[in-house]
């Protein structure tokens, strides 16, 4: 822990762990929760069955919680980390209740962006927190720890969801998240402000400026974001088209809820793997041997996508996605503590541009493989080599020193 780390209130470690978790996994709830409900928005909008639209309710989310980002980042920074919260959670809860109210599709999308606006704040934030506390491996490891936990969430929501939607209206899937978050804000009542007061940055445009250049002029923080942002496109496509694969390309409509929380778990046991390895093997290591595995997957995916057709068996779908998603989870913490570690004095600034272009960027780049569906998973395997051999040109890159 830094010297200079401040209290965190009447909170022992284990328990901010799994209050930081929470805080994260508002984020996934506002995707996860409503999977299940994809069937029931296509009928309520006139959709045919077979519609990727509905895909966009997930993109207008994402691309509101990039744009949120920057906003919140640098509030936290001025404000402190528990003002820029309290905001978001506020944000995060009226976009939940427009959506719930939402009678058309394109009002729905406007909701989903504020409600991905709001989002940001806890994702943004609570990496700041992090930083504040902790740095190097042992960052890598409380990131760790904190994603393992979070992930239990997009393991349990769609089968909650699915509760949700056979005993009442599509819609409560989205008071159900507008609930969630309104606990999660009682609970941060017990956490101190960890911002240092010497660290507080002021909002003049100067100011704001230098610490963007700080942020980007960093060769290991600008690396990291990339590779960062080339695995979170395939992954959020993959998010956008889980339900349309399950159902109509496997064939398998009931196990949807089951599919998709099981993948959800190979991602929680591959962080809390990561976080028993990585302070004894160290960052870097875990990286390459990572994405050494993530590209051998992909091309296995590439593999059995041309050599079905597109159309796999459930099975052979299941194994390799198991092994894809536990290469991105290994990535995420260990690409942000790496991105995060030089940016100590700007740490809320630069989570918020390392989360707006890898989250931002990722959206875009989904959505470019999200228009490529042609029944099949094909386009998603593609998705998946981009994205895994960028990442390792991205990370290489980082890790290169410039010629003297």
């Amino acid at each position: 822990m830094a010297s200079s780390a401040p209290p965190t209130g009447r909170l022992g470690r284990r328990e901010l762990i799994a209050l930081l978790s929470m805080v994260m996994a508002l984020g996934a709830l506002g995707i996860d929760l409503m999977l299940p409900a994809f069937t029931e928005m296509r009928q309520e909008f006139g959709l045919p069955a077979d519609s990727n639209r509905v895909a966009a309710v997930v993109t207008a989310y994402v691309l509101g919680l990039a744009g949120g980002t920057l906003v919140f980042g640098p509030l936290s920074d001025r404000f402190g980390r528990k003002a820029g919260l309290y905001t978001g959670f506020a944000v995060y809860g009226a976009g939940a209740v427009g959506a719930a109210l939402a009678p058309s599709l394109e009002l729905l999308l406007v909701a989903r962006a504020v409600w991905g606006f709001g989002a940001a704040a806890p994702r943004t934030i609570a990496l700041s927190i992090v930083r504040d506390l902790f740095s190097g491996d042992r960052m890598a490891r409380l990131m760790s720890f904190v994603f393992a936990i979070f992930i239990l969430v997009p393991v349990v929501a769609p089968t909650v969801g699915a509760g949700i939607i056979a005993i009442a209206p599509w819609q409560w899937v989205f008071w159900a998240a507008a609930l969630f978050v309104a606990g999660v804000a009682v609970w941060t009542l017990r956490l101190g402000e960890t911002l240092d007061p010497t660290h507080r940055l002021a909002l003049r445009p100067a100011d704001l400026w230098s610490a963007a250049q700080l942020v980007l002029g960093n060769r290991q923080t600008v690396g990291h974001m990339l590779a960062l942002t080339m695995s979170f496109g395939a992954f959020v496509s993959y998010l956008a088209s889980s339900q349309l694969i399950v159902e109509d390309v496997l064939e398998r409509a009931s196990l949807f809820p089951l599919v998709f929380g099981g993948l959800a778990a190979a991602m929680g046991v591959a962080m809390l793997v990561n976080a028993n390895l990585v302070e004894r093997f160290g960052t870097g290591r875990m990286l390459r041997w990572t994405l050494g595995a993530y590209v051998v997957a992909a091309l296995l995916f590439l593999v059995l996508a041309l050599s079905t057709g597109g159309t796999p068996e459930l099975v052979p779908f299941v194994v390799v996605m198991a092994a894809l998603l536990a290469m991105h989870a290994l990535l995420i913490p260990n690409t942000n503590s790496r991105a995060m570690d030089p940016m100590g004095a700007v740490a809320g600034t630069a989570s918020a541009i390392i989360g707006a272009i890898a989250t931002g960027g990722g959206a875009l780049f989904g959505a470019v493989i999200d228009g490529l569906y042609d029944g099949t998973v094909t386009p998603l395997a593609i998705g998946f080599v981009v994205s895994s051999l960028g990442a390792t040109f991205f990370v290489r890159w980082a890790d290169r020193q410039p010629q003297r």
